[in-house]
């Protein structure tokens, strides 16, 4: 079955850059670009005197605007088009199923530096097992060359099943020529504080066996990707402030995806809801095998 890459576009400055991130991904990945407006049937009724033809007419307009926009930057590319009635997540996920990748415009947190993800992108990034791409207007620039940036920083879970995470971020890395710098945080058991014997040797005897597991878990991706230089951290700490302040010197952070189950439904692992609420850089969130 043919491969391609869909974005999710409602004419916003923050849909714009995600088409054009889209883009770019299909371009160097070969395949078709789809772009997908769904409208959300039926409409609020917050939202007066929308009917379905006006909605209709908003979204066929959004979808022209953004596809003159991409064939402008990538005119050889091969793009559809599809406006869709229904639940956004639902619609997403379903027109993501045979993509490689489902990019995601989101706006930013006001003073603060992550993602705005709303009801229709966090229940999108539960209900689809296609990595999803996270980007805001201020994370793509104008031009249409080669992306500028140079490292992709993965976030890896030791106690996981990692293989597609690391093989995303791996083959991102490949793909771009980026560097790839791994990283993993680790803590101690929580009875460790109740036992004052065990001392500073004991630390540094977790964290060699934390390193050694990521190192161990690295090999065989190194092995199948000679030509991408791979850097690696394990520190002790909180796993999702470590891997935003690492990470934010790199133009991609990765991370896997968790779900914890409520009585209100699933949701977002507290790893995953941290990074997206506080990463100042594009996020890439890759549901775990």
């Amino acid at each position: 079955m043919p491969r391609l890459v869909t974005v999710g576009v409602d004419g916003a400055p923050e849909s714009r850059a995600a088409a054009v991130r889209a883009a770019r991904e299909a371009s160097l990945r070969e395949v078709p670009l789809r772009l997908v407006h769904v409208i959300d049937w039926p409409i609020s009724t917050a939202v007066p005197r929308l009917d379905r033809e006006t909605a209709g007419r908003w979204a066929d307009e959004a979808l022209a605007e953004t596809l003159g926009d991409v064939r402008r930057r990538h005119p050889h590319l091969e793009i559809t088009t599809r406006r869709l009635s229904g639940r956004p997540a639902g619609a997403l996920a379903v027109e993501a199923a045979d993509a490689d990748l489902l990019v995601l415009g989101s706006r930013g947190l006001g003073g603060l530096k992550g993602f705005l993800v709303g009801a229709v992108g966090t229940a999108t990034l539960i209900a689809t097992e296609t990595p999803v791409a996270l980007v805001r207007a201020a994370d793509e620039p104008e031009n249409t060359g080669p992306a500028p940036y140079g490292e992709i920083a993965v976030g890896v879970d030791i106690h996981e099943a990692p293989d597609r995470v690391l093989a995303f971020a791996f083959e991102e890395a490949a793909r771009h020529s980026y560097v790839l710098r791994a990283i993993h945080g680790w803590a101690l058991p929580p009875a460790y504080r109740f036992f004052p014997f065990l001392d500073s040797d004991g630390e540094r005897e977790a964290a060699r066996k934390a390193a050694q597991m990521l190192a161990d878990l690295l090999l065989p991706w190194r092995h199948r990707f000679p030509a991408v230089s791979v850097s690696q951290t394990a520190f002790m700490g909180s796993a999702s402030s470590q891997l935003v302040r690492v990470a934010a010197g790199a133009d991609l952070l990765v991370i896997g995806r968790h779900l914890r189950g409520s009585p209100l439904g699933a949701h977002l692992g507290p790893v995953a809801h941290a990074v997206l609420h506080h990463a100042a850089v594009p996020v890439a969130v890759i549901a775990h095998g």
